[in-house]
């Protein structure tokens, strides 16, 4: 008797993106393929109550010691993936192009979208979103709401053998956090997690109708090349020239779910509301004595006493000045003080903390996309 296996190799990913105004899938469905890397999970976990009997004895020495079990409600389901940052430059034709014209694009763009906003889809481009031939830049200016984008998530396990597959749904999924870290021998990757409503299992999933560039071996960007620029405005206007060793950023948008407690129920979440954007990071970097250097960072740092929020302007280039690339930009910037590692060579490691403008303000972080 064979048995059917099935290998995490062989496995597809699937997102189907809801119309944010019905929150039932487009018409006709819009649905992306995303190459994931291996290690991506999805879960859920289910809400107990336990009841005990706690009592003394009775005249014939007898004391109760049972206890009842009972399931509350299902907990969120969360998932988590790894995808590589793959800039394009849409074909602008074929089956599966992201564009009808020759605008840059990325694989994983729809997390993104699910990320800032509210994900709607409109001529082939999402709200947030601005797309033509020379990038792709993405902003938060859509972000200051209870709700953002939500879609569909097709986990499609491949057997072996006869090519049998099991596929899971994840409905009413959210992106919660997006995580890059700049592994200097490594490809460039996000980290992607969130959360939905409920796993089924289901016979089918829709067919991708995005999928362009999902084979291309020419949109990986290398972490090797990235540099970094840190400009001072406050406490005074200095350009460090800092050489990357390392470092990382996270983006979340701190969901929680909401979940009714009728009694006799097993409830089920509603959905998703969001909480503080937070965006922060870390960057590494030899000490370095030469002028406006790391050393020069640390000393100017730790002296100002007066200074209860500093402001920095940093922008990552991810993948260097040439294509394909990915820039990051956090024009309001409060670092910590460096701390030393003592190594053969020493270093310093910084934490920032990007800050909008205004305290309702949405320019914390823009992305930029450059693909070829």
């Amino acid at each position: 008797m064979a048995d059917t296996l099935y290998f995490s190799r062989d496995s597809k990913v699937y997102i189907e993106l809801l119309d944010p105004d019905t929150g039932a899938a487009y018409s006709p469905t819009v649905v992306w393929e995303i190459p994931v890397l291996d290690g991506f999970s999805f879960s859920q976990a289910t809400n107990t109550s336990e009841i005990t009997l706690n009592e003394m004895a009775s005249t014939a020495g007898v004391s109760r010691r049972g206890r009842q079990m009972f399931t509350d409600s299902y907990a969120p389901a969360e998932w988590s993936f790894s995808t590589y940052a793959r800039p394009f430059i849409s074909a602008g034709t074929g089956t599966g192009a992201a564009d009808t014209t020759a605008k840059h694009h990325a694989v994983e763009e729809v997390l993104w979208a699910a990320m800032v906003g509210d994900a709607d889809y409109a001529s082939n481009t999402f709200t947030g979103f601005t797309a033509d031939t020379t990038d792709l830049d993405i902003t938060f200016a859509s972000s200051n709401k209870v709700t953002l984008g939500t879609f569909n998530l097709y986990f499609v396990l491949g057997g072996a053998g006869a090519g049998t597959t099991t596929t899971y749904k994840m409905e009413n999924c959210c992106v919660n956090e997006a995580g890059l870290d700049f592994d200097i021998d490594g490809i460039t990757t996000i980290n992607w997690s969130g959360m939905s409503t409920l796993i089924t299992e289901v016979a089918s999933f829709p067919a991708a109708t995005v999928y362009e560039a999902v084979l291309s071996t020419g949109n990986f960007i290398r972490n090797r090349l990235t540099s970094l620029t840190a400009v001072s405005t406050s406490p005074t206007a200095t350009t460090y020239s800092l050489v990357l060793t390392g470092g990382s950023i996270t983006i979340s948008n701190n969901m929680t779910f909401l979940t009714p407690e009728t009694l006799g129920t097993i409830n089920q979440p509603l959905g998703h509301v969001t909480g503080t954007r937070s965006v922060s990071g870390s960057f590494t970097c030899y000490l370095n004595a030469d002028s406006n250097s790391s050393a020069d960072l640390f000393e100017n740092l730790i002296e100002g006493t007066t200074t209860i929020t500093n402001d920095f302007d940093l922008l990552f280039k991810v993948g260097g000045d040439a294509a394909p690339r990915m820039q990051l930009q956090m024009v309001h910037c409060h670092l910590e003080v460096p701390t030393h590692s003592i190594d053969d060579i020493i270093s310093l490691e910084t934490s920032f903390h990007a800050l909008p403008s205004t305290i309702n303000g949405t320019d914390e972080l823009i992305i930029k996309y450059v693909g070829r």
